[in-house]
């Protein structure tokens, strides 16, 4: 109730001429105030006229104004700079820690939002409000899909620059530790990466002129070559891990980690570290090439490189498959750009401040075609068309951080139909 009553208050979704103190003095909102999501008031900074006296400070929401002494108010400080106590259902008076009564007043939340909120919050559904999207013009649709599209890259650049801080912004390293989770495609993206922060980048740069050593680093740091397989190919790989594994003392993960069950052949594990071998085979200096090409397509091939002849008739270590090159295929490479071109780019871009590397990785997007996924098909069968991926990364961060949340009071869509007040659809 107090988040719905929040709402209201910053939005003034109520009379002022309702708004009166508990002694029947009118109460008019000159500025509502800033919305604190940390520990104290529910807003600063408010401006309020309590009969012909203007006042300025803070506002604390509660349904019932006893809620104030049950949550101790009354015994902190910090609640002292409230000039304003205001609630659904007035029950008793609430002070400030020297005994000062505080200001009540009681706003009613109009029925035909309650009614809409209660109506969104109790949908058991992936996306509560799918029945009435079509409501909102595609203005404001196509507005606020551009500010999570901007939510969504700055929560990645949050991640990118966590990394920067553990690896002494060192962005070679983050680069790498990034494009190797990625390679994991959400299924083994936790154990490839711990994979590459237990094998050093400077490791497989070192032995880059040897795609054979590359694969022995990887598969070996990843556990996978602890069987006894008589295949050549795999004892070679062996050899060279136990070799190298002494020169740079390393210590391999569990290879329990590294997931394979119920998988299409080509999202194989082994076979995607083997395309990840490829790539640091084929780029020694792969994060410079990110940052100096603008070219879209030449970036894709970054990720599509030949794969040792080997893979030409496997899928896995334990069997064979007919012969076929094996390539990345447009759709994961697709993937690897949104998932790591384009947030390391649009993150060096803020850390540099250097707005062009921004634009980059927007337009890299943009080429990109929409993502097909659950999460994006539920937003299509409700009548939201995506073009491309900035359109799908949009969606994605609306599913992800509001949809599934419930926090539909602070989802633009969400609060157009709960501010209309009706519940039949209709156009806004």
């Amino acid at each position: 109730m107090e988040r719905l009553l929040q709402y209201i208050w910053k939005y003034r979704l109520y009379t002022d001429t309702e708004l009166c103190t508990a002694e029947g003095l009118p109460v008019s909102v000159i500025d509502p105030g800033i919305q604190n999501t940390d520990a104290g008031p529910d807003f600063f900074n408010a401006k309020i006229r309590i009969a012909d006296t203007v006042w300025a400070g803070n506002v604390e929401i509660h349904g019932k104004s006893s809620d104030w002494q049950n949550h101790r108010h009354n015994e902190n400080p910090a609640y002292d700079s409230v000039i304003l106590h205001v609630v659904e259902e007035y029950d008793e008076p609430a002070c400030r820690t020297n005994g000062e009564v505080i200001p009540h007043a009681v706003i009613r939340v109009p029925p035909g939002i309650r009614q809409n909120m209660e109506w969104l919050l109790s949908r058991d559904t992936a996306l509560p409000c799918a029945e009435r999207i079509g409501e909102i013009e595609s203005l404001h649709v196509s507005a606020w899909m551009s500010a999570l599209l901007t939510e969504r890259l700055e929560r990645k650049t949050r991640d990118i620059l966590m990394l920067l801080k553990e690896y002494a912004n060192d962005w070679n390293e983050v680069f790498y530790i990034t494009l190797m989770r990625n390679f994991g495609f959400g299924v083994n993206s936790d154990a490839f990466e711990w994979l590459a922060k237990s094998l050093p980048l400077k490791y497989l740069l070192k032995q880059r002129c040897s795609s054979l050593q590359i694969e022995a680093l990887l598969f070996g740091q990843a556990g996978l070559l602890l069987d006894d397989n008589p295949d050549p190919y795999y004892q070679s790989l062996q050899r060279e891990y136990v070799f190298l594994k002494e020169k740079y003392g390393l210590h391999p993960q569990d290879g329990h980690l590294i997931k394979s069950m119920r998988m299409r052949p080509v999202n194989f594990p082994h076979l995607r570290l083997a395309q990840l071998a490829a790539v640091w085979a084929n780029n020694d200096t792969l994060f410079s090439k990110m940052l100096e090409c603008n070219d879209f397509r030449t970036l894709l091939d970054c990720f599509d490189t030949p794969l040792s002849e080997y893979w030409d008739t496997h899928y896995h270590f334990k069997f064979a498959s007919p012969a076929k090159k094996k390539t990345l295929g447009v759709n994961a490479a697709h993937i690897i750009m949104i998932n790591t071109v384009v947030p390391i780019l649009f993150a060096y871009g803020k850390v540099k401040s250097l707005p062009e590397y921004g634009m980059r990785a927007l337009q890299i997007l943009e080429n990109i075609p929409p993502e097909r996924n659950s999460l994006v098909a539920a937003f299509t069968n409700a009548g939201i068309k995506a073009s491309n991926a900035c359109d799908t990364q949009a969606l994605i961060q609306l599913r992800r951080e509001y949809c599934e949340k419930k926090k539909c009071l602070y989802c633009r869509i969400g609060f157009r139909i709960v501010k209309s007040g009706r519940t039949e659809p209709e156009r806004f």
